[in-house]
């Protein structure tokens, strides 16, 4: 076996659909252990990490904003309250929207949310053309079975000075390639496990750069480590479902990182650009959108 030939990707087997139809089959063991806010990587007060997100995506009350992969609206519904914003939320599972609706109507939340049952692929014909100031996935970008579609469908959706926020799972890179070979394989069963496909960064670089997005920053989340939960959260979700247990931690190796990434949709005007990011990215988006006869 070539050495190259490891670490090829494969193509995603699983659709849409199947995600929605796993959250459907699995929503009671999810609450159970997740309650309404489906993050792994979670601070012991959630209080902490949404309040968190929402200071890292920048969310004023006058913001127009997409959930993408909503779940039961937990984080849309906190922001609601808290910041005051106008969210569309939009998950592929009915019974996460049956729930999402059932909470916005308890909580009389109606002029503030509106989930939707939906492929998120495909929010640009859900939604006008450059209609969101922000649009966040929290955990679920990873569900994406085609993530270049994904980003597209996003760009169009967004206005320009728009602001994308994406909290999830990337896949850990070693310079052992033994130990890259064990990471790839213990990836591989959390995608099976999960209809996920954790996302490659470099490949995600690339897109983001291709469509035109100018990328704010990448990193691990600035909060304490003693601020986490540890990972039990998710062994308590395994044990109670079967998916994914890992029998011997001892000599588990973990295969991702979490990271936190925000991506910029570029104004065409760069005396609007160019006091915040880099002045060659905004002249070649500016470039890109330009009639040859104006040049």
């Amino acid at each position: 076996m070539k050495f190259s030939n490891l670490f090829k990707k494969k193509n995603v087997i699983y659709k849409p659909n199947d995600v929605g139809s796993f959250y459907n089959k699995n929503h009671d063991a999810f609450i159970k252990v997740y309650g309404e806010v489906i993050q792994a990587f979670r601070t012991n007060n959630l209080d902490t990490i949404l309040n968190y997100q929402a200071e890292q995506m920048g969310l004023k009350p006058e913001h127009r904003v997409l959930d993408a992969g909503c779940g039961v609206c937990g984080p849309a519904r906190y922001f609601a309250k808290n910041i005051g914003c106008k969210i569309e939320a939009v998950s592929i599972s009915e019974k996460q929207v049956i729930i999402s609706n059932e909470h916005i109507k308890n909580e009389q939340l109606e002029a503030k949310i509106t989930a939707h049952q939906y492929d998120y692929h495909e929010v640009d014909k859900l939604f006008p053309k450059e209609n969101f100031d922000k649009v966040y996935f929290l955990e679920s970008f990873g569900h994406s079975t085609d993530k270049e579609k994904l980003l597209k469908s996003i760009w169009k959706v967004l206005k320009p000075g728009g602001e994308v926020y994406i909290k999830d799972l990337f896949r850990r890179v070693s310079n052992n390639w033994l130990v890259q070979r064990k990471i790839d394989a213990e990836i591989n069963k959390i995608n099976k496990a999960y209809f996920y496909d954790v996302t490659d960064l470099n490949a995600f670089v690339d897109w983001v750069r291709k469509i035109g997005y100018v990328i704010v920053f990448i990193k691990t989340i600035d909060i304490p480590l003693a601020d986490f939960e540890n990972l039990s959260i998710s062994n308590e979700f395994q044990e109670l479902t079967g998916i994914a247990k890992i029998d011997n931690w001892e000599k588990y190796i973990f295969p991702i990182d979490f990271f936190e990434v925000k991506l910029y949709k570029p104004e065409y005007n760069i005396e609007k650009g160019k006091h915040r990011y880099f002045l060659q990215n905004i002249y070649q988006l500016q470039m890109n959108h330009i009639n040859k006869e104006e040049l």
